[in-house]
């Protein structure tokens, strides 16, 4: 048996391990990503906590730029329900609807540790038939050497 195969193995198995990584990369910033969108529902949360009818905030028109507003009603929190839609919410039930939404959250975050932790299998996997391949060509070579008459 020549070693030829073997190497082709190998390079196929880096492949894969390089794609493996590249997914786990690729989900770890997703959860990166459902992360700060956790610690800006938890800014809201607490925003919306603390807020009084008649208080003063300062509200974001784009552009770093900031007006002042009075809240006229806390009992109106509009909050984002998802593809595209809103609804207007009093102060604890836009704070449960937020809280909901982190739930939803920390759900897919759980998801996708899950498949981190399988693609983390997968590729100890991977590198240990790596490894036992390249000690098994060790040994074809070293018993080729020993069968080549000195010279």
């Amino acid at each position: 048996m020549s070693l030829g195969g073997g190497n082709q193995q190998l390079q196929e198995l880096a492949q894969e391990l390089e794609a493996i990584e590249e997914q786990r990369e690729a989900i770890q910033a997703e959860i990166q990503s459902l992360r700060d969108e956790q610690t800006q529902i938890d800014e809201a949360i607490e925003a919306i906590q603390a807020l009084e009818s008649g208080s003063t905030v300062q509200v974001p028109v784009g552009g770093d730029a900031y007006v002042r507003a009075e809240i006229a009603d806390i009992d109106e929190v509009v909050v984002s329900l998802g593809g595209g839609y809103a609804a207007e919410r009093d102060q604890e039930g836009a704070i449960d609807s937020l809280g909901t939404k982190q739930d939803t959250i920390d759900d897919r975050i759980e998801e996708l540790q899950d498949q981190v932790s399988e693609l983390e299998t997968e590729s100890e996997e991977l590198e240990e038939r790596a490894q036992q391949m390249q000690a098994q060509q060790m040994q074809q070579l070293q018993q080729q050497q020993q069968q080549q008459p000195d010279e």
